[in-house]
């Protein structure tokens, strides 16, 4: 099972890690990307994320199927917020589930950088200064 999505309400990530367990699996991995105040030496108030929603979730669902392979893994997910966000707030999940916490560690990290290189999700952040930038890739953020 692999699962991506794009959310413009917050994440309940107890329910995200439930949706992975597995009898197969003795090993889970999550990765959660948060929304910081500073970006590149600036103060950072808030962001907006906007994906083209359609090839987003075509992407996102091949990087998982990827992982699933490459990394004998159970079960994966990923979600990815959309909207405005403020600081601390929660933009990305990624949980895995495998039979071994090796394989659940290493297909948690290319589930998200991949999906940092490929999925077309921008991110325009705003400054403390008043100003703000569009951003994609989605750089070192969440």
């Amino acid at each position: 099972m692999h699962s991506f999505r794009l959310s413009e309400v917050p994440l309940d990530v107890p329910t995200l890690r439930g949706s992975l367990i597995d009898a197969r699996a003795g090993g889970y991995a999550s990765f959660e990307g948060w929304v910081r105040d500073h970006h590149a030496g600036r103060a950072v108030d808030g962001l907006d994320y906007e994906a083209y929603a359609a090839l987003a979730e075509i992407e996102g669902g091949r990087i998982l199927a990827e992982a699933m392979t490459r990394f004998d893994v159970v079960a994966s997910s990923c979600v990815h917020r959309v909207g405005a966000l403020a600081i601390g707030d929660l933009a990305v999940w990624v949980g895995v589930s495998a039979a071994h916490r090796g394989a659940a560690f290493d297909a948690c990290r290319y589930i998200i950088d991949e999906v940092k290189q490929r999925v077309p999700i921008w991110k325009r952040e705003h400054y403390r200064e008043g100003d703000a930038d569009w951003l994609h890739p989605m750089g070192d953020g969440p």
